[in-house]
């Protein structure tokens, strides 16, 4: 990996974050993720929201947390897209929510379609 991070790829950036990450080393994860977010690697900045949403390496910071899962989501991360539905419906911005959820079920989110299925159902 040391030639890969060496070039500036966002990849081996990611990947080294998440073997930092499972060794629960999350201040180092976060160093080689927002690296490779920087880099627009959508993964990286949806690994970083998880950060963010749970304090691990960084405090919990809900609008970093939304600026990386919108960033992913952009960048066709189909579980940033349904998480930022989450939000948008737990805000109570249903219109906003389910357009995020619909983007989501349109690139294969199995969560996302049952979350539309329960919307229309539910009315």
């Amino acid at each position: 990996y040391t030639k890969r991070i060496a070039a500036n790829d966002p990849v081996a950036m990611r990947q080294i974050g998440n073997m930092r990450y499972r060794d629960g080393k999350y201040d180092s994860a976060f160093e080689y993720w927002s690296k490779a977010a920087q880099l627009d690697d959508a993964m990286a900045h949806f690994d970083l929201s998880l950060l963010y949403e749970k304090g691990e390496g960084v405090e919990e910071d809900e609008k970093k947390r939304t600026y990386h899962l919108e960033e992913a989501a952009i960048a066709g991360h189909p579980d940033a897209r349904c998480n930022l539905g989450c939000y948008e419906m737990r805000s109570e911005r249903y219109d906003r929510a389910v357009k995020h959820i619909i983007i989501a079920a349109n690139l294969g989110h199995d969560e996302a379609i049952q979350a539309l299925k329960e919307c229309y159902k539910g009315g």
